[in-house]
């Protein structure tokens, strides 16, 4: 895959910016804070959404990278598949889905859309999530140089990788966090104080008090608060469903402008047909007239020239000639006065079929410019409208709600009031029923029916208790088969490529990567002494945590993946930088490979071993 243009309408501080990339080496230069980090979530928005949830963040990424200034928080992206097919996407952050074409085709509905990703264009094309595309493909900046901690948890990382699939997740760890919640949230029958020990002894002195067991107001306060939440659940819907009727109100209205608009266009429609049939009819009538009557009467006058022709020519008796001349002359003045009629009675009639021409022309520009006023019109009511919605429920929905209700349609919005009318009944019903089951509480209820009920669901929490245990117990035996299976099969193929690609980047230095249960990832030197990875330097790490995700990215998708790096050179000395920069333009040479940087020394060391680059200013 190959990306080969960035269109930034507006994302972040980024706005109005185009970025041609080319198949090979990419170097997007910028000083600190310039932009690089915000281009690069960018990138995996366009690809994969950007999230609204905090997701243990500050702020959520929706947030952070809305435009400065720019009104659009949109972009395009355009890149080719090892097939050769060319994709061009379209994002609004601002909807849930992009727009995906090929060849100018929307063709976003042939790929599975998820309630909660959106649509899976890119998985579906690359077979890579989000997770694997920013755990391989992209490597972020390092924003500060590990300290011995920071180091020893990048090599965890690492190890995680190796052992488990996923850098963040340590396979003892999570057996010791489950073993811990089964121990904290259920127990054992040999522990004292637990969750299972504790309703063990409820249902026992339940049962003794069964008998004796008065009615309890702990369940009146919980009906209460069920009822008092229905009520506010009630409430907001109430005001949600309002607001949608006044909303498809407006669109009605908007609707019958729009009905308007179409008569009106109808309207030209027939105006233009008239047209059409006018200047059809004179020019019919031009063809049909013209060239039969004329030679007609062009006959007529040339036999009775020839008729006169031979009378002259042979004796014949003068005052016949004298009346044939004299008829001839009758005939040719008859035939010309006709003619001359005709023309004039025709001009009239081509008169009257132009003023009717410029009589449709004149309603058809009358028609576009009442149009034109109703749409305008239209406009300038639904600003108002919004406006005044807006400001009557700003407090009482939330933004982001009353943008969505606006902006859908009516098919959507209808359903949307259909699901909330029902919700509605729905809850006025359980307020009812609750209503109902207080009453009966306070009056009816008796103190053994009261008692069974509690044991009833003590006993129900024990069963869900046992479950929970069962279900723990089959998640540690599930984890460690995925845990032998990838030990066994995957952790190799791992650790043979990362081995291969850390010997060439690292001139041979370092030829054999081991990952050991119980003493983690374990490093050959050049001398065959095996030492832990722990005791390597920084910049050492950095290669290891460095190969192992292009050698991961070998393994999770056949597409040649673009390799996204930003500043992930840091803490290279030159040598290092020099060695890993020749070693992706040869070995990875089907890959597009984008480096961002703020320094110069990638250029350097490019144009020294003249290696070919496209060099991008991002300031």
């Amino acid at each position: 895959m190959k990306i080969n243009k960035l269109k930034i309408n507006g994302f972040g501080k980024i706005e109005n910016k185009e970025i041609n990339l080319n198949n090979n080496i990419n170097l997007i230069y910028g000083e600190n804070e310039a932009g690089k980090t915000t281009l690069l979530k960018f990138i995996s928005g366009m690809l994969y959404g950007i999230s609204k949830n905090k997701n243990k963040k500050e702020f959520p990424d929706y947030e952070k990278y809305k435009p400065w200034q720019a009104q659009e928080f949109s972009g395009k992206i355009e890149y080719t598949l090892d097939n050769n097919e060319k994709y061009e996407v379209f994002r609004d952050f601002t909807k849930k889905n992009p727009k995906i074409y090929k060849n100018s085709e929307d063709i976003s509905k042939n790929f599975n859309i998820d309630k909660t990703k959106g649509n899976e264009f890119f998985y579906e094309q690359t077979g890579m999530d989000e997770t694997s595309f920013l755990s391989t493909t992209l490597i972020e900046q390092k924003e500060v140089v590990l300290d011995s901690i920071e180091q020893n948890t990048l090599v965890q990382k690492i190890a995680n990788l190796l052992s488990t699939g996923e850098e963040n997740i340590s396979y003892k760890k999570t057996i010791t966090t489950l073993n811990k919640k089964q121990l904290e949230e259920v127990g054992t029958s040999r522990t004292v104080g637990k969750p299972i020990n504790v309703i063990a002894e409820n249902i026992e002195k339940l049962m003794n008090e069964q008998k004796n067991a008065t009615a309890s107001d702990e369940q009146k306060n919980e009906l209460l608060k069920k009822q008092n939440s229905n009520m506010v659940k009630l409430k907001d819907k109430e005001i949600k469903t309002e607001l949608i009727k006044k909303i498809l109100l407006i669109k009605n209205e908007e609707i019958l402008e729009n009905e308007k608009i179409k008569i009106n266009n109808d309207i030209i429609n027939e105006e233009k047909i008239k047209i059409n049939n006018f200047k059809n009819k004179n020019k019919i009538n031009k063809i049909n007239k013209n060239k039969i009557n004329k030679l007609f009467n062009y006959i007529i006058l040339f036999l009775l020239i020839l008729i006169n022709i031979l009378f002259f020519i042979f004796k014949i008796n003068k005052i016949i000639k004298i009346i044939i001349l004299i008829f001839t002359a009758i005939i040719f003045a008859f035939i010309f006065l006709k003619e001359n009629k005709k023309i004039k009675a025709k001009k009239n009639e081509q008169e009257k079929i132009l003023l009717e021409i410029k009589t449709a022309e004149n309603n058809i520009e009358n028609i576009k410019e009442k149009i034109n006023k109703i749409n305008m019109e239209k406009i300038e009511k639904n600003k108002e409208k919004y406006i005044l919605l807006k400001n009557e429920y700003k407090d009482k929905i939330d933004k982001e709600d009353f943008e969505y209700l606006w902006n859908e349609n009516k098919t959507e919005i209808n359903n949307i009031l259909e699901n909330l009318e029902k919700e509605i009944n729905n809850i006025k019903l359980q307020i009812h029923t609750g209503e109902i089951e207080y009453n009966n509480l306070v009056n009816k209820l008796e103190e053994k029916a009261k008692i069974e009920e509690d044991l009833q669901g003590l006993l129900e929490e024990k069963e869900e208790l046992l479950k929970l245990d069962k279900s723990i117990n089959i998640a540690k035996e599930a984890l460690e088969r995925a845990y032998n299976r990838m030990k066994e099969e995957i952790t190799p193929k791992f650790t043979s490529n990362l081995s291969k690609i850390v010997s060439k980047i690292s001139n041979e230095k370092y030829n054999k990567i081991k990952f050991i249960d119980g003493e983690g990832l374990i490093v050959e030197l050049a001398n065959g002494e095996y030492i832990n990875a722990n005791k390597l330097s920084i910049g050492t790490i950095d290669q290891l945590y460095l190969s192992l995700r292009l050698s991961a990215m070998q393994e999770i998708t056949k597409e040649k993946m673009p390799i996204i790096l930003d500043e992930t050179f840091a803490y290279y000395d030159n040598q290092r930088l020099e060695n890993i920069l020749k070693y992706l333009s040869t070995e990875f040479s089907e890959n597009q490979i984008i480096i961002f940087t703020c320094s110069n020394r990638e250029k350097e060391i490019l144009d020294k071993r003249n290696i070919k680059y496209n060099f991008i200013s991002f300031n």
